[in-house]
């Protein structure tokens, strides 16, 4: 008959226990950083979320029930009516289905235009800075050209120079693109910097980490909150670009978007013969979309802020107080 030891069994529950308790509190620290890079939900973000989320919902789903934008009918400039939600074109085109249609097509070049700058202010800002030496100098060299070269100015000679036919929403976004990621890519740079040089960076290297797993594990999640909101005002700066683009003639030859719009409105002497319900919706979609997007993008600056990161985290712990007060008098 085998004789277990109690103080054998004691130990193996202890440790156990330990081990269970360890891998909870790594698991409640790992939740709490990720946390830590979501903002705070307070009113202007929900008044944003709603704005962005709303009109975003309006472009994908809208077209599929507005009718063809580019039916032409003999009832020009008609103004709102129940037939029509926002009245005619000049040619008695229905103002409503082409905002939608057009909501659409800028939602896609600034998504695209911000997908595309994101990724190369960190290719530019966090790739050539990690490795340092003549790749950082070189990185560092071509984005401070890129930088002091003017974005408007240039953007128009290069869609002046493209063919209208060949001046789709792929050539427009990318021309968006290669303008508008050089101060991205110096600020990332400058974060990166600082992060290259913590201890658990080092520690990674001196254990033999592979490059793209330090990028990726240990210096990227810092990064994240600022890549956000980078993203956020690539999206913001593109959508308007494109509508001074469009408005001056030099936008997609091939695509709808709300720039098309205003101008084709200007063109057809909108303002001057009164028609406001052809002009304001569009300008009214792109004025509440970048006023969403900017508020989205104060509250991520909360967390890359640290003025911001102090005052978020003690307004958190001044809510927790509350509310335990709260259940205190409750009980």
């Amino acid at each position: 008959m085998t004789t277990v030891d109690p103080s054998t069994e004691t130990a193996t529950d202890q440790d156990t226990i330990a081990t269970a308790s360890a891998a909870r509190g790594s698991a409640r620290k790992t939740r709490s950083r990720w946390r830590s890079m979501l903002p705070t939900m307070t009113p202007w973000l929900a008044v944003g979320l709603v704005l962005v989320i709303g009109i975003i919902l309006f472009g994908i789903v809208a077209p599929l029930f507005a009718g063809d934008p580019a039916a032409i009918r003999n009832i020009g400039l008609t103004p709102p009516s129940a037939a029509h939600i926002l009245g005619t074109t000049q040619t008695g085109q229905d103002v409503f289905a082409q905002l939608t249609v057009a909501t659409r097509g800028s939602l896609e070049i600034g998504i695209i235009v911000g997908i595309l700058a994101t990724l190369l202010s960190a290719v530019f800002g966090i790739l050539g800075t990690y490795f340092g030496g003549y790749a950082d100098e070189g990185f560092s060299l071509f984005s401070n050209v890129f930088l002091v070269i003017p974005g408007l100015p240039l953007v128009i000679v290069i869609s002046g120079f493209v063919p209208r036919e060949a001046r789709g929403l792929w050539t427009i976004a990318l021309v968006l693109a290669i303008t508008s990621w050089a101060g991205s890519a110096r600020v990332l740079r400058a974060q990166t910097l600082s992060l290259r040089s913590r201890d658990y960076v080092a520690a990674a290297k001196v254990a033999g980490e592979k490059f793209w797993r330090v990028i990726g594990v240990e210096i990227l999640p810092n990064l994240l909150p600022l890549l956000a909101s980078q993203f956020v005002f690539a999206v913001i700066a593109a959508i308007l670009a494109e509508a001074g683009l469009s408005f001056l003639g030099l936008g997609a030859s091939n695509s709808s978007t709300l720039g098309t719009m205003l101008f084709y409105a200007q063109n057809g002497f909108a303002l001057s013969l009164g028609a406001w319900w052809w002009f304001i919706p569009p300008g009214l979609i792109i004025a509440m979309f970048g006023m969403g997007l900017a508020l989205v993008n104060f509250s991520i600056d909360e967390i890359i802020n640290p003025k911001l990161k102090n005052a978020r985290m003690y307004r958190k712990r001044a809510n927790r107080a509350r509310r335990l007060e709260r259940g205190k008098a409750a009980a």
